[in-house]
């Protein structure tokens, strides 16, 4: 199972990366735009995404920073963005290495941020949560730098596999 998880926590930074070098070449009308996405703009939904990783991760290590809204800007400066975002995806990479077996297999405890309970669950699925929201919002922003007419990069998890940083899951 950590390899699983190992493999979607390398694939999110490489996806993100990806994602990120698209957006850098919009012009700062495009990328701020509302485009009907959920967060509106690709900016509105990049931060959504780091938002959440920082909430979850926060729940996940009880470490670090988070905003207390999901439509939090944590940064509205697309390189500052792009460098909080690299430092997170370094973080949960690392997350993942140094987990064991017992942890993944464990459970945690949080309070909610709409309505303020209390909720316990298991890691293993929570983490599944945890990426495939961030492929959820990734597809809201490649459909939007398709419509804006930019070559938007391929996501696909396969392209991770054949991809030099991919092999090791492949």
């Amino acid at each position: 199972m950590k390899q699983h998880f190992q493999m979607l926590a390398y694939y999110n930074q490489w996806a993100n990366e990806r994602l990120y070098a698209a957006a850098a070449d919009l012009s700062d009308a495009d990328y701020r735009l509302n485009l009907g996405l959920f967060f509106g703009s690709i900016h509105a939904t990049l931060n959504h995404l780091l938002v959440a990783d920082r909430i979850w991760m926060k729940r996940l290590t009880g470490e670090g920073n988070h905003p207390d809204r999901l439509d939090a800007i944590i940064a509205d400066n697309f390189i500052m963005l792009r460098d909080l975002r690299i430092a997170e995806d370094e973080r949960i990479c690392r997350y993942i290495d140094t987990m064991t077996s017992e942890q993944l297999a464990g459970r945690f405890t949080y309070i909610t941020l709409s309505d303020m309970r209390t909720v316990s669950q298991r890691v293993a699925p929570a983490l599944a949560h945890f990426f495939n929201h961030q492929t959820h919002h990734r597809g809201q922003i490649h459909a939007a730098l398709t419509r804006l007419g930019t070559d938007a990069p391929s996501l696909d998890l396969i392209q991770f596999h054949r991809s030099e940083t991919g092999r090791p899951f492949a």
